[in-house]
C-alpha cells in the first residue's frame, strides 16, 4: 500500500490520504487528478481499470482504491 500512498501524494499531497474517506464524495480529487491516478494505477500495479470499476465507492478511500488494486491483480 506504500506504493498507493506514494502515487497519491506525487497526484495531491494536500490531501491526508490515510485518514480520507471521502475522496470522491467530497471532491477533494478532481477528474483530472482520477484519470492520472487510473493511469499509474494501471501502470504500477499491471491492472486495466475498466469503466465499470469506476465508482465512488471504489475511489472513496485508499483503503477502496487499494483493495480494488488486489482484486483486478488477482483477477488477471
Amino acid at each position: 500500500m506504500d506504493d498507493l500512498l506514494e502515487i497519491l501524494n506525487d497526484i495531491d499531497d494536500s490531501i491526508d490520504y490515510e485518514n480520507e474517506e471521502h475522496l470522491i464524495d467530497d471532491h477533494l480529487l478532481t477528474s483530472f487528478a482520477i484519470i492520472s491516478l487510473v493511469g499509474e494505477l494501471e501502470d504500477n500495479f499491471d491492472i486495466t481499470i475498466e469503466a465499470s470499476e469506476m465508482t465512488n465507492e471504489n475511489f472513496n478511500s485508499v483503503e477502496a482504491i487499494w483493495d480494488m488494486v488486489q482484486r483486478l491483480q488477482e483477477e488477471n
